[in-house]
């Protein structure tokens, strides 16, 4: 009888065993994943602050820009122009906008602001798991 005992135990523990074991691992893989996430949400932040910056420095030096430049157009072609000068400005600089939105577009599309490794992973946790 006191045999049967201990082999049930020794079952028991070694079952629990290997479940307290995958609960570690799972434990340690979700660690590992979250880990993961923040070092490329973070490199993220980082990218995303930069651009932040520059997109600010690059309006305010470009509506100076503009100004000057639109100004002294329109004065130098006002006499032979007329008012066609000020169509051919608002045709300009629709078309610069324009590209600059484009531009915008193709980084965002370039995958700067993705996380990459954190979705590879989690695809193959969830193919393994599968």
């Amino acid at each position: 009888m006191e045999r049967q005992t201990t082999r049930s135990q020794n079952a028991d523990s070694g079952l629990m065993g290997g479940v307290a074991g995958l609960i570690r691992n799972a434990f340690g893989l979700l660690m590992s994943r979250i880990e993961l996430a923040a070092l490329e949400l973070a490199e993220i932040r980082a990218n995303a602050a930069r651009l932040a910056v520059l997109f600010a420095l690059a309006v305010i030096v470009a509506w100076f820009a503009v100004a000057y430049w639109s100004a002294l157009i329109v004065y130098l072609s006002w006499p032979s122009l007329g008012w066609k000068i000020l169509l051919i400005m608002a045709l300009v600089a629709t078309v610069v906008t324009i590209g600059i939105f484009l531009y915008i577009q193709a980084q965002i599309k370039q995958g700067l602001f993705s996380m990459p490794a954190t979705m590879e992973e989690l695809r193959n946790d969830h193919d393994a798991l599968s």
